[in-house]
């Protein structure tokens, strides 16, 4: 099991660490980049950089607030 958790541990710090390369790299360095190099093709808007994260922490807070009142609700009953 050791090289499991290993193995999805890497995988996990993959992800994170592209997802934040391409991120920095999008936001950061791409405005100052010529709009008719072809790298822009690689790039969604310039919106989209601040739309994903909103969007992405509105999913997040609304599913901890949901998890939150499930536990909440579950408790309530265990003492009834």
């Amino acid at each position: 099991m050791e090289l499991a958790d290993r193995t999805v541990g890497f995988l996990l710090s993959l992800i994170s660490v592209s997802i934040f390369t391409y991120y920095t790299f999008w936001v950061i360095i791409l405005p100052f980049v010529a709009s008719d190099h072809f790298i822009h093709q690689y790039f969604l808007p310039q919106e989209y950089a601040i739309l994903i994260p909103i969007l992405a922490g509105v999913v997040l807070d609304c599913s901890l607030c949901m998890f939150v009142g499930y536990v909440m609700i579950k408790s309530e009953k265990k003492k009834a």
